[in-house]
């Protein structure tokens, strides 16, 4: 669907150049001289490389609509991970590469994540925001820490490192965010 330049939203995935970009940041930038125009950072969906682009609102750009299905995580083999449409129940194999390291260490048994798909092929995956996770192992307070806000190093279940508040210890269950591995807050279960 064509879109004027300057109708591009961040989250929009648009196609510029033969390659798909998601738009990451925008601004309107209006100068002294010549006609306003959007500066967009882009970021290309499949090798991630970014591109800062400008776009005049009497230019169109192809803005694409992307296939979002619920996908349910099965299992794990080496470096490949599978998952299964809810709806259809048909699998895919995804490699670690694709889905990020990162994102790999959070999924769980069970987990639904999106898998954004672009004329049947997948172009990425998307966890929840925010996963529940046990402490394996915790640094004893230290005597007076508790006075500031500070925080100390922990070991989750899935070999990750975090940093919480002095009051959690091994064996407590957390909410961490998936995005960038920060504590949220102590779980309600």
């Amino acid at each position: 669907m064509k879109i004027n330049g300057n109708a591009v939203r961040p989250g929009n995935v648009i196609e510029h150049q033969n390659r798909l970009w998601r738009a990451i940041k925008i601004q309107h930038t209006q100068p002294g001289k010549g006609g306003a125009y959007l500066q967009v950072e882009l970021k290309d969906i499949r090798d991630g490389t970014k591109l800062n682009e400008r776009f005049r609102s009497s230019e169109t750009v192809e803005q694409v609509r992307l296939d979002q299905r619920e996908n349910q995580f099965l299992f794990q083999d080496g470096d490949d991970y599978t998952f299964m449409d809810n709806e259809t129940y048909d699998q895919v194999t995804l490699n670690i590469d694709f889905i990020g390291p990162d994102a790999a260490q959070f999924l769980q048994d069970g987990m639904v994540v999106m898998i954004e798909s672009f004329e049947g092929s997948p172009i990425g995956v998307t966890l929840p925001e925010h996963v529940t996770m046990e402490i394996s192992e915790a640094d004893p307070v230290v005597k007076g820490q508790t006075a500031s806000s500070s925080y100390k190093p922990a070991l989750l279940e899935n070999g990750v490192r975090v940093q919480v508040p002095p009051h959690i210890e091994a064996g407590t269950r957390i909410v961490v965010n998936t995005a960038d591995a920060t504590y949220v807050g102590r779980a309600k279960d």
